[in-house]
């Protein structure tokens, strides 16, 4: 058991340090108040960008093709006014950057840029190990399925570091589902034991 939690703090701790020494320098702009170029840098590969509306309504999605520096300019003149949303879902985050469209021009909203971090759920022999970090105190709401049926819920509020261990049954072996929804998000991941 000590070996499980030694293994899980580390974890844990890489997840801190992934945020303390982020260098990361992501820049979006205007270009003559109708066009906006969005650039991020240290991309990998598959990674998606996508531009939505206030409804979470994906208006346009890209994936990314090349590791490195991405930047791509955008015509944003069709768009109805509105606060719509840039999000660049990297492998533990998402990157949210909101701007406000109003008689065809664009206004990017700096002071609401946020991050929000992907639970990191994983499997070892019966144990299903789930760490979330929230910035903002969110809820979290996780849901254990076996074969279809709920075996476990939890809503964890005001935590900023959401540390769960669950050790599953040995004789209960077959398909499992774990789904997490918080920061406005859902998360799932299919396992068998």
């Amino acid at each position: 058991m000590k070996t499980i939690i030694k293994k899980y703090l580390v974890a844990v701790t890489f997840l801190l340090s992934l945020i303390s020494y982020a260098t990361e320098k992501n820049i979006s702009s205007t270009i003559e108040g109708r066009k906006v170029k969005v650039e991020f840098t240290a991309v990998k590969k598959g990674q998606v960008l996508s531009i939505k509306n206030a409804n979470s309504i994906v208006m346009y999605s890209d994936i990314i093709e090349m590791a490195g520096n991405y930047a791509r300019t955008f015509d944003l003149t069709g768009l109805e006014n509105g606060k719509y949303t840039t999000e660049l879902e990297k492998d533990f985050e998402t990157i949210i950057k909101p701007f406000l469209i109003k008689n065809r021009l664009v206004t990017f909203l700096p002071e609401e840029n946020k991050t929000i971090f992907k639970p990191v759920i994983r499997t070892q022999d019966n144990l299903l190990l789930i760490s979330k970090i929230s910035l903002e105190d969110q809820p979290v709401k996780i849901k254990l399925y076996y074969k279809g049926d709920v075996i476990y819920t939890e809503t964890s509020k005001d935590t900023k570091v959401l540390n769960r261990a669950l050790r599953l049954l040995k004789n209960k072996k077959g398909n499992y589902t774990v789904a997490i929804s918080a920061d406005n998000k859902k998360y799932s991941k299919n396992f068998k034991i």
